[in-house]
């Protein structure tokens, strides 16, 4: 390769480089200005043009831990981690053992099985909103956050099925050929063999899946009340009818924000080894 075709390929990547990154700024900027907005106070939040060298002051974050007399906002964030961990727990435990048999001991017309767990995210939520409170509501299980749990686990199902199908298909099948010869069974081929080799592809579709379960407001806000009230039914009540107190509401969305950007941070290595499993053949 010449001198001068190399000096275009580092030219070009260099650009590309540039192009990432001004990408990136673009999707973190409206964070960073929510960031900031939080530690403003009301009147300096609405101002316009906004002001970058406004006072800071934590009366937002006050406003929303309730130390000014509000709503204490901890019940609806253990409500959001029971029902999104649950359901997370609940959807790797189903998903994984039918990915297996999608991926390594295919069942018959396993493509047929594939695009039906795929045809059942073609619904609009909205339109499945009506059966479901009206199954809810004559089970006596309005408002209650097992009922989310339940509505969760089968929203990212088929999700989680497809993803793990791909994943569990990059497993050698000598290797369970070899735990099979040595006497292991189906449940310590699944827990001793298969789930460490497919653990990134795994950690990445927990963490999706956690992330659909977190930020699920349609159903939480008609099925739920008072008891099983979740961190974004809550985040709806700071707007009102005596209008948008933008530094409360930019305070509360970033500390909803943070469980699950500590959890995509803590797996992020696994989540870029997972999303990428299978991808180069």
């Amino acid at each position: 390769m010449s001198t001068v075709a190399v000096r275009v390929r580092g030219r070009g990547g260099a650009g590309l480089g540039l192009v990432a990154w001004l990408v990136g700024l673009l999707f973190f900027l409206p964070i960073a200005w929510m960031a900031l907005t939080s530690f403003h106070s009301e009147a300096d939040a609405a101002a316009n043009p906004p002001s970058f060298t406004a006072a800071l002051t934590l009366d937002g974050y006050r406003d929303f831990f309730g130390v000014s007399g509000g709503a204490s906002p901890w019940p609806a964030l253990i409500n959001s981690v029971t029902a999104s961990v649950a359901s997370t727990l609940f959807v790797l435990l189903l998903a994984f053992p039918a990915a297996y048999a999608l991926s390594i001991r295919r069942v018959r017309k396993w493509t047929d099985v594939l695009f039906f767990f795929l045809s059942t995210k073609m619904l609009p939520v909205v339109a499945g909103l009506l059966p479901v409170y009206l199954f809810a509501k004559n089970a006596g299980m309005l408002d209650n956050i097992w009922l989310l749990v339940i509505l969760y686990t089968s929203m990212n199902l088929p999700i989680a099925v497809w993803m793990m199908q791909s994943f569990l298909a990059e497993v050698p099948v000598a290797v369970i050929e070899a735990a099979q010869i040595d006497g292991a069974r189906l449940p310590t081929i699944l827990a001793r063999v298969v789930a460490p080799i497919a653990l990134p592809g795994i950690a990445a579709t927990a963490l999706i899946c956690f992330i659909f379960s977190w930020n699920e407001l349609l159903f939480a806000r008609v099925l739920t009340g008072v008891v099983a009230e979740t961190a974004p039914v809550f985040l709806t009540g700071f707007i009102t009818s005596q209008g948008l107190f933008l530094a409360k509401v930019c305070a509360a969305s970033l500390v909803v924000s943070l469980p699950v950007l500590a959890a995509g941070f803590a797996a992020q290595d696994k989540l870029v080894q997972g999303l990428s499993l299978g991808a180069v053949k």
